[in-house]
Formats: structure tokens, C-alpha cells, sequence
């Protein structure tokens, strides 16, 4: 099962998000936001994370 762990208010700021938990190990799918509808680009986009690392989530966030 995949949590809704951040917002990202584009495409290009959904992606970084992305690519820094990724690194850390962190599974991630981006899904766009469906209550904000714009173009592809700059509509919001949703982050969801694997429930099994989650805990994993807490505690890189909890770093920054």
C-alpha cells in the first residue's frame, strides 16, 4: 500500500522530491493532484511513499 507522505506544487519541485528520497532508498510515486488542475507542469502533484518505508520517510525528514 503506497501514503501520501508530501505535496509538491509542480511537476519540476515533485520531482526533485523524487529523486532525493530515491536516493536514500525510498520508493516513490508521483501522482498529480486531482482538486488542482492546470497544465502538466505547474498542477500540483501528490508524493506517495511504500508503507513499508515509511518509517524510513520519518526519519530522513526528520534529518533535514
Amino acid at each position: 500500500m503506497w501514503v501520501k507522505v508530501k505535496s509538491a506544487p509542480s511537476l519540476i519541485m515533485a520531482e526533485m522530491w523524487r529523486e532525493f528520497l530515491e536516493g536514500e532508498g525510498i520508493p516513490v510515486r508521483l501522482l498529480p493532484d486531482p482538486e488542482k488542475k492546470s497544465t502538466r507542469e505547474l498542477s500540483g502533484y501528490n508524493l506517495y511513499v511504500s508503507q513499508e518505508k515509511i518509517h524510513v520517510f520519518n526519519e530522513v525528514m526528520r534529518k533535514l
